[in-house]
């Protein structure tokens, strides 16, 4: 009961403190979308999503969505004890994010940090400060190159599936520092966490209606499934000005005026997953574990050749 009072307090005082959501386009100058973040990012989906509904919309222009997501990364540069079962340390974007914005050269980037950055422990001032210093030197990086920055808050953690307890807590504050920058510090910052966090808790509860415990959006408390993601890429394109995204269930549903929605999805997946792969190998991560990517040239190669069938299904009559 305390907590839900907590939570409610902070959600009004950050209710308070953030402006009333207006569209904020894309740009007419955008050419090149750049993603950052963890293993969130990196598997794709809701980068994906939002690469085949923009690219359904806007199928004249030409706009490169880079995926540069980085399994088990952080901006706090923190990482527990035994990560990985002891063969490595989370990965800090300190390390890698000059390469990257050197040779993607973004006219936009998507962040998206905290789920790790708290090492899965309850809150702690010192380890919060870590995370509050990560993304205000972040910024600072992405926006003095000349690139518009706009932060996602973390999505949101479920205790129930990820057994850690009071780590959600510690999501709701790193959430609520970030939509507070909205106002003190004119950041952009789209809410992804709390629109996560009260589609879990509606079907929570209907679950408990029926005395089912099953429902899940990420079934291991941390990485979302298809639905999670897609929450997270609706509240980016509602963020942009295309509210008519977020009264759709899924992608594929939303881009109704591509005649084959599936087959144009899959090969927007296609295409990103190679040049995802291939742009963190040409931007040398320091991550073991993950598959090699192709050499840049050949990569993006076969990218032109999937977007010749990509634009051939935006085109179909």
């Amino acid at each position: 009961m305390n907590r839900f009072f907590g939570l409610l307090l902070c959600f009004v005082l950050v209710w308070l403190a953030t402006p009333v959501l207006q569209a904020q386009p894309l740009g007419a100058n955008v050419k090149r979308v750049v993603f950052l973040g963890n293993s969130i990012t990196y598997a794709g989906n809701y980068v994906n999503q939002v690469t085949a509904y923009l690219m359904a919309q806007n199928p004249n222009r030409q706009i490169e969505f880079i995926n540069v997501g980085l399994p088990s990364e952080t901006v706090s540069g923190l990482s527990e004890e035994g990560h990985a079962g002891g063969s490595f340390p989370r990965p800090h974007l300190h390390e890698r994010l000059a390469r990257v914005l050197a040779q993607t050269k973004p006219d936009l980037v998507f962040a998206c940090y905290g789920m790790n950055d708290g090492i899965y422990l309850p809150l702690n001032e010192a380890r919060f400060n870590k995370f509050k210093n990560g993304m205000n030197w972040l910024h600072e990086q992405v926006t003095k190159t000349g690139a518009r920055l706009i932060h996602l808050t973390p999505p949101d953690y479920d205790e129930l599936k990820g057994k850690q307890k009071g780590y959600a807590t510690v999501l709701d504050k790193y959430a609520n520092w970030l939509l507070i920058q909205k106002k003190s510090a004119n950041w952009e910052v789209i809410d992804i966490h709390y629109p996560m966090q009260e589609y879990l808790q509606a079907h929570r509860q209907v679950d408990a209606t029926f005395g089912i415990d099953g429902f899940a959006l990420a079934p291991d408390g941390v990485h979302p499934g298809e639905t999670g993601h897609w929450i997270m890429a609706r509240e980016i394109l509602k963020y942009l000005g295309y509210k008519e995204a977020a009264r759709q269930p899924g992608i594929v549903e939303s881009l109704k005026q591509v005649p084959d929605a599936e087959q144009y999805y899959k090969l927007i997946t296609e295409r990103q997953n190679l040049l995802r792969d291939a742009w963190l190998m040409a931007t040398k991560h320091q991550r073991p574990g993950l598959p090699g990517g192709l050499p840049l040239p050949e990569a993006e190669q076969k990218a032109s050749e999937l977007q010749e069938q990509i634009h051939l299904l935006v085109n179909k009559k």
